[in-house]
């Protein structure tokens, strides 16, 4: 695995982690809220990194990214940090993977940006929007009840809440290493980012008829995060998509089945490349 820090003047530096060939079809991978780019290691690990270019980036607030005050409730922001990578990697034509709160990043960069750079998405445990009606209807009233608890200043109050919230991101018991790991992940992030992360209104729904791209959809039955029926419902916008349900997950599939989601997008980004 390599990393670098992306700098930037005036905007929050953004770290990324990189492994396979540097010709390989690239993958840039969005990970979910209070994670990080190491969410995605089971895919750096695997056969994937044999011959695609597997690019994995901390979100702003998360990891050993910038951590500024505001922006996390603009598309322009989260925009602009996907572009700074793509442009720092020169990521010409990439498939945008984006997990729950990642894929609502994705949503916020092809609707600002476009798909010119974009040869294709894949949307695990998606969230099409948020504090709307539709969109919250969505989201599992366990991790509602996480809040405002996730997000105190008081450590012991967040602890519990975010020890929760990794729990209910796979169905049955985390693994004692992957728990720890992903407590890890949540802890550098700062209670006013986990806020202000929540505090925005957008909804993507309606963009999604004018999608151009191929689009992939990963979803366990299981997830206690986001309903799959956000994907069902994205799917039913989206005629031409490839809507994936995995019936023994919850809301991280890429962790929990790794080889067949590994399988999927290798399956996902060759037809790209074939099309091509």
């Amino acid at each position: 695995m390599r990393s670098q820090t992306v700098a930037r003047s005036g905007e929050p530096d953004i770290h990324v982690a990189e492994a396979g060939p540097r010709d390989g079809p690239p993958v840039l991978f969005l990970h979910g809220y209070l994670q990080c780019h190491r969410s995605w290691r089971e895919q750096f690990r695997s056969g994937l990194a044999d011959d695609h270019r597997l690019v994995a980036m901390d979100l702003r607030g998360h990891g050993d990214s910038g951590k500024p005050r505001d922006g996390y409730d603009d598309p322009e922001a989260w925009a602009d940090d996907v572009d700074a990578v793509a442009d720092a990697l020169g990521l010409d034509s990439f498939v945008l993977v984006g997990w729950s709160y990642g894929s609502l990043v994705a949503l916020d960069y092809l609707a600002v940006r476009g798909t010119d750079r974009v040869a294709g998405v894949n949307l695990v445990g998606v969230v099409a929007g948020i504090g709307t009606e539709t969109t919250n209807g969505w989201l599992g009233h366990e991790y509602v009840d996480l809040f405002p608890e996730i997000t105190s200043t008081d450590a012991e109050t967040s602890a519990r809440a975010l020890d929760r919230f990794v729990e209910l991101c796979v169905r049955g018991r985390l693994d004692p290493e992957d728990r720890y790991r992903m407590l890890g992940y949540g802890a550098v992030v700062p209670p006013r980012v986990r806020d202000a992360m929540r505090d925005r209104t957008i909804s993507h729904l309606d963009f999604l008829d004018d999608l151009d791209v191929p689009v992939m959809l990963t979803h366990g039955t299981h997830d206690a995060v986001v309903d799959v029926e956000a994907a069902r419902a994205v799917d039913r916008r989206l005629p031409d998509a490839d809507l994936s349900v995995y019936p023994d997950s919850g809301h991280s599939p890429f962790l929990e089945e790794p080889e067949r989601y590994g399988r999927e997008l290798r399956e996902f980004v060759g037809g790209l490349t074939r099309d091509d």
